[in-house]
């Protein structure tokens, strides 16, 4: 199936209601900050810092498009990690390196997204939600992805899409939890895409009136949605969900943004999820609500690894 979503317009200032309380994400090991002066070490100095992601990763897509937005292609260089995760635990080898020389005898493993510091040879930080903010700290030449007086409500979206959206949809599709739970799990997620739905009625973006975090987040969260979550739902769950016209209309129209649609890999998207995923394939494999790379396909393209 097809979903030919309706045009939404600019965007009001209303904030996000009910978002959940607490923002639960996997504990990095390393989360140094780059500061505002040379007295937080990691000061925010150009062609210090370099990142190092795959863009089949949610994590690094995120961090690829907030990159492309801030025009930090001569400030900050990003290396593309493979799609598929070659180490035992998720890890990349090329990430080793680096990992070892920031903590004696680590042993865990070398996970990406990474921030890293070129003048040290170390790892500033393994989290990605810090290296988001602190993008917009870096020299650039792109509006701040957080702006002043928005950081409440892109906060708020960033948890949506965390445990409202991601986490409900996986327990929605999970095989070993019964019935009842599933049905609940699905009921949470269609609440959130109401609401969204209700906020982008009539409106271009989420917040100030321009492309910020908040689109970033939302977004990244609706292309694994379609991309990976729906291949676990029943055929009447996908088209519940697709059933969102103004929400799936501005991820269409993001997606044809080169910023966005450009960092979409959706091959290796595909290959990281049939890597790692255990879940048992449902009819909704087979309902796709967009064709992402038609809406990306007149866009120049990055390299893939």
């Amino acid at each position: 199936m097809s979903i030919t979503p309706l045009s939404s317009a600019p965007l009001s200032s209303t904030p996000l209601a009910a978002a959940p309380s607490a923002h639960r994400t996997a504990v990095a090991p390393f989360r140094g900050r780059i500061g505002r002066d040379a007295r937080s070490g990691h000061y925010a100095a150009p062609h210090r810092y370099r990142l190092h992601l795959s863009t089949a990763c949610a994590d690094g897509l995120r961090l690829a498009i907030g990159h492309s937005l801030l025009g930090l292609g001569d400030t900050c260089p990003v290396t593309l990690l493979p799609a598929v995760p070659d180490c035992p635990g998720g890890g990349h080898a090329a990430l080793r390196p680096l990992y070892d020389a920031s903590a004696h005898r680590y042993t865990g493993p070398a996970h990406a997204p990474v921030l890293s510091d070129d003048w040290s040879g170390r790892i500033v930080s393994a989290h990605a939600p810090d290296i988001l903010r602190d993008l917009d700290r870096l020299p650039h030449h792109g509006d701040p992805l957080h702006p002043a007086g928005w950081e409440s409500t892109i906060g708020a979206v960033e948890r949506l899409c965390a445990e409202e959206i991601e986490q409900s949809a996986q327990y929605a599709g999970a095989a070993d939890t019964d019935p009842a739970a599933r049905a609940a799990a699905l009921d949470g997620l269609l609440d959130a895409l109401g609401r969204l739905e209700r906020w982008l009625t009539g409106e271009e973006y989420l917040v100030d009136g321009r492309i910020t975090a908040a689109d970033i987040h939302l977004w990244v969260c609706l292309v694994q949605l379609d991309t990976v979550h729906r291949c676990h739902l029943d055929a009447s769950a996908v088209h519940r969900i697709a059933d969102h016209p103004a929400l799936w209309s501005y991820a269409r129209r993001l997606a044809a943004h080169p910023a966005f649609g450009t960092r979409l890999d959706l091959d290796g998207i595909a290959r990281r999820h049939h890597g790692h995923c255990q879940g048992l394939e449902a009819a909704g494999a087979a309902v796709q609500i967009l064709d992402w790379a038609a809406h990306s396909a007149d866009l120049p393209r990055t390299p893939r690894r």
